[in-house]
């Protein structure tokens, strides 16, 4: 190696860490500035609020409009900006460095009432971070899905390598492929490698057929991916936008059962965005688990550590995401590690919690490198699950991944179809996707969906403590499998139904009692929610469907519960503004979703509706973060929209 290639990145280090300093050899405070004006005149604005919820930390402007927060410990904020005579904002994901200064300028808009909508955006249209007055760019060309260097953050403002996008073609003969192998990734043509599109379900006339069947589905990952893409500033792919995990994202306060499996809730009312119909609402909430009775789990890690989860630090974030969870588990719990990159090998031997830091030591040692031999890697977490199988126990593999598989059998079946017996043993699977660009979601979506587990998406550490910290125990332990839902339509009544979303959880109406058939798993507390679109005919009254939900005991399979529940048209209110608040989330989130995945049923839909609602919904529920920030998914995906729009116009 020669000696300028040396002394380069010698020189690059002392001179960041000289910008760390100041001329009198003082540490840069970090924190939060900026200023505030007034949107039409540009004049700033005194005493406006400006504040971090669930912290101490706030700041008023003053006469020139600015703002200083101090001390702000390094990580992720929400912040808010409020003044009399002016729409509150929140501020979505405003990012504090240890070693700079963030600036979040904004422009508020000018209201007559307080009490109006609020506005919400994302920090990554705004933000800049300097280092002692040298700008390094937007917060979002700096840390997302990064780790962050501290010894040289100058280096993370350089520009970023050009990632693969998923709009681009397919590259020619010859060319590098993206995935960084040389086999096709789930076994299909280029083009069906990232995201697969499962139709959109129309309506259907109930003298054609008046059940509709499917398997529940509490995956939520769909969401998290297209929050990825907007802010970032792309809308995502229409075949990446699956509706009913847009749905099912959020939490709509369902009260679990204390004694039951299952509670059911129902609600409905004109649909609001659909025309000349109805929109109903199933809400079913699972039995709640008091985390001290949880089973003893015995997890087994299947890590990619292949090279595609060096881009974006992906692999940091997943042993950022591990440590999280070791640090939730109990002493009578089981951890065992495998990895695979070019091969897959046993990494750790399965460890108790009472060896909590050898656990932590292994997940910090792992390094990237080499192709993505998935199926080999799998297949040695199995067996390594299997060995160490307990009955009573919650036995389940942890996979984290892009899923890029590019050696070996690459598609779902053909992975699946190794590793069968150890499925039949009871042996559940939870996929945890990493990473975008060259993010293949029909593997890691298909694995958990066929593996008797779940599919969850992490794209910041915030959705890491929603899986690992707040949903532990519904994430590791399964109350009912198999899960399937019936319902069947009175013809006299009902002329034509759609449900919204599902599609590739259909399941055919006889075989909705063959409990042969796949279903879907629920876990502790979790809660599925499903929309339909209904045409009732003129005058219909009284019980217009019956809603069958059949299950079967997760440590038996040869125990079918069934449960059955009327729905009648007196469940149907008058009029939208008249539902809940959570009724009226659900159905502006199906709305979102189904004008981003171009459904035909959503060709005349407007993001400026769905904002104006979401917006509504905002200030109604000021203190949850999951709507505000929904909000500034819809606000940023609305200005996306409008500037495509413009595009192929000006084409």
């Amino acid at each position: 190696m020669s000696f300028s290639r040396i002394l380069l990145p010698v020189m690059i280090i002392f001179l960041v860490l000289g910008l760390l300093t100041t001329l009198n050899g003082e540490k840069l405070q970090p924190g939060i500035k900026g200023t505030i004006t007034d949107k039409e005149s540009g004049k700033p604005i005194a005493h406006a609020v400006v504040e971090l919820p669930g912290t101490e930390f706030k700041a008023t402007t003053g006469s020139d409009g600015s703002y200083f927060i101090a001390n702000v410990p390094e990580g992720s904020y929400l912040m808010t900006i409020r003044a009399h005579g002016y729409l509150r904002v929140n501020i979505v994901r405003v990012q504090v460095f240890s070693y700079a200064t963030t600036t979040v300028d904004y422009a508020l808009t000018k209201s007559s009432n307080d009490n109006e909508k609020m506005e919400s955006v994302f920090a990554s249209e705004l933000q800049k971070v300097e280092i002692e007055g040298v700008e390094l760019g937007a917060a979002d060309n700096i840390m997302y899905e990064r780790e962050v260097k501290k010894s040289a953050p100058g280096i993370m403002a350089m520009p970023m390598p050009t990632e693969f996008s998923l709009s681009q073609n397919a590259p020619s003969s010859g060319q590098w492929l993206p995935h960084g192998g040389t086999t096709p990734p789930n076994g299909e043509p280029y083009s069906g490698t990232f995201f697969k599109h499962y139709g959109v379900n129309p309506f259907v006339d109930t003298e054609d057929d008046h059940f509709s069947t499917f398997a529940i589905d509490v995956d939520d990952a769909s969401y998290s991916v297209a929050r990825g893409y907007i802010e970032r500033g792309n809308l995502p792919p229409a075949d990446a936008v699956r509706t009913e995990e847009f749905i099912n994202f959020f939490n709509y306060d369902y009260p679990a059962p204390e004694r039951d499996k299952f509670k059911v809730y129902i609600e409905g009312a004109p649909s609001k965005f659909g025309q000349n119909a109805s929109m109903l609402r199933i809400g079913i909430k699972g039995q709640q688990i008091n985390p001290v009775d949880r089973k003893p789990a015995v997890l087994t890690f299947v890590i990619d550590v292949s090279g595609s989860m060096g881009i974006d630090s992906r692999l940091g974030l997943v042993k950022k995401a591990l440590r999280l969870l070791v640090d939730q588990l109990r002493e009578d719990d089981l951890v065992g590690i495998a990895i695979y990159g070019s091969r897959g090998e046993k990494y750790l031997d399965h460890t108790s919690i009472k060896d909590k830091d050898d656990i932590l030591f292994a997940i910090d040692r792992l390094q990237t490198g080499g192709a993505t031999n998935a199926e080999e890697g799998i297949k040695i977490g199995y067996k390594m699950a299997s060995e160490n199988f307990k009955e009573g126990s919650i036995n389940r593999i942890i996979l984290c991944s892009d899923g890029v598989a590019n050696v070996g059998r690459t598609g779902p079946d053909a992975i699946l179809k190794e590793i069968k017996e150890y499925v039949e043993k009871g042996i559940t699977l939870t996929t945890i996707g990493f990473g975008m660009a060259n993010y293949n979601d029909i593997l890691m979506e298909q694995l958990g969906n066929k593996g008797n587990g779940h599919f969850a998406y992490v794209d910041n550490l915030e959705q890491a403590k929603r899986i690992f910290i707040q949903n532990l125990t519904g994430t590791l332990q399964v109350i009912a499998k198999d899960v399937k839902i019936q319902i069947d339509f009175d013809p006299e009544k009902v002329r034509s139904y759609r449900l919204l979303g599902y599609e590739n959880r259909d399941v055919d109406d006889d075989k909705f009692r063959d409990d042969k058939e796949d279903g879907g798993e629920i876990g502790s507390g979790h809660d599925v929610t499903a929309l339909y679109e209904i045409k009732f005919r003129e005058g219909a009254s009284g019980k217009f469907a019956t809603l069958f939900v059949r299950y079967k005991n997760p440590d038996a399979d040869d125990e079918v519960s069934e449960s059955s529940f009327p729905l009648e048209i007196k469940q149907i209110k008058s009029d939208f503004a008249d539902t809940s608040s959570s009724f009226r989330l659900a159905a502006c989130v199906a709305e979102f979703a189904e004008i981003l995945r171009e459904s035909y049923w959503a060709r005349d839909g407007d993001l400026g509706e769905v904002l104006k609602l979401a917006q509504e919904l905002s200030f109604e529920n000021k203190d949850d973060d999951d709507i505000i920030e929904f909000t500034a998914m819809v606000s940023r995906a609305k200005k996306l929209w409008d500037e495509k729009e413009l595009l192929s116009k000006d084409n």
